[in-house]
């Protein structure tokens, strides 16, 4: 699906806009690690660049997106926002929000991360529950925002969360220009079309491959067949990428950015956050290991290669993350011995 570099005329974001968002974005989110993990490497059989996305006031990389939007919000006379949010665009609108004096409310579904939730309103932000996934929060947001008068922020589709995404992709050919392979978790297509269109533009050679889970594989089934296909169901840990429904400008986009986009099931994404934990003391929420989880299906093509992956959130409840850690030695511990007549 890959077009050539003259496609890129086609995407919706561009590089000087990119860069003027960096003036919008709170310091706290900008300049982030890319640590080399030599332990993560030599598992995996390839050099491993995480690009370190938690250590911020909302633990993700949605703060680049909600400053830029809210920046210009303020700009503009804007006084009230809303969106849905699984959890982490939620707590970065409201981090942002509330720097800037809005008011923000979230809609997220009835099952949504408690965690997340709580945060979310901590940070100051009102909290809407509808529904039962994703697509059912956004109908509610798009509701309030005609009735309440309030500025409506959809992930992808609003471009200043693409562009405040992408700020990523520049720091990342700043710091390693012999970048190879870049491996992004992939939702609505925030952080892959903003960071695939800097890679493609200011390091051609790199390839970059969204990863999705096989439990929500709508954008990737629909980057494959160059249209939009609509899911029936979400069945993944990974809430952060989880949706059913892509936004066609936002799939155009990722047609032309993207070289590939791997789908990986939910053993291998457990398995990317105990090794994440194990060789490089990061806790990771599911989102953010599926990247390790790509590597760990397909070791043959990414063998003594550059990989960087980006790790996008570490908002994850201590019992699933413990429950998840551990889940291999529970198994072990079910096991009936040779000598158990069960």
């Amino acid at each position: 699906m890959l077009g050539g570099v003259g496609d890129l005329g086609r995407v919706r974001l561009r590089l000087d806009r990119i860069r003027g968002a960096l003036g919008e974005i709170d310091p706290v989110f900008l300049d982030t690690p890319a640590l080399e993990c030599a332990p993560l490497g030599q598992v995996l059989g390839c050099s491993m660049t995480l690009k370190v996305e938690t250590l911020n006031p909302v633990r993700s990389f949605k703060g680049r997106g909600t400053e830029t939007v809210a920046a210009a919000a303020r700009e503009n006379g804007v006084s009230r926002m809303v969106c849905a949010s699984a959890g982490n665009l939620g707590q970065a609108l409201a981090y942002s929000g509330s720097r800037r004096g809005l008011d923000v409310t979230v809609v997220a579904a009835r099952t949504a991360n408690p965690l997340k939730l709580r945060r979310i309103a901590d940070l100051g932000a009102r909290v809407r529950l509808e529904g039962e996934d994703i697509e059912d929060a956004r109908r509610l947001a798009r509701d309030i925002a005609e009735t309440d008068g309030a500025y409506l922020l959809e992930d992808s589709l609003d471009l200043a969360t693409c562009e405040g995404a992408a700020t990523i992709g520049l720091e990342l050919v700043r710091d390693d220009p012999a970048l190879d392979v870049v491996l992004v978790a992939l939702g609505g297509g925030a952080m892959a079309s903003g960071v695939g269109y800097v890679v493609r533009s200011l390091a051609g050679r790199a390839q970059v491959i969204g990863v999705q889970p096989t439990g929500a594989p709508a954008m990737a089934l629909s980057w494959r067949h160059g249209a939009v296909v609509e899911t029936d169901r979400i069945e993944t840990i990974a809430d952060g990428v989880a949706g059913r429904c892509p936004i066609p400008e936002v799939l155009d986009d990722l047609l032309v950015v993207l070289d590939d986009v791997a789908l990986v099931t939910e053993d291998s994404i457990k398995a990317g956050m105990r090794l994440l934990y194990e060789h490089a003391g990061l806790v990771a929420e599911p989102s953010a290991a599926l990247g390790i989880a790509a590597v760990l299906e397909q070791p043959e093509r990414f063998a003594g290669r550059r990989v960087t992956t980006i790790l996008c959130g570490s908002n994850v409840g201590p019992a699933d993350f413990a429950q998840w850690m551990l889940e291999p030695f529970t198994r072990a511990d079910r096991r009936p011995s040779k000598a158990d007549p069960s």
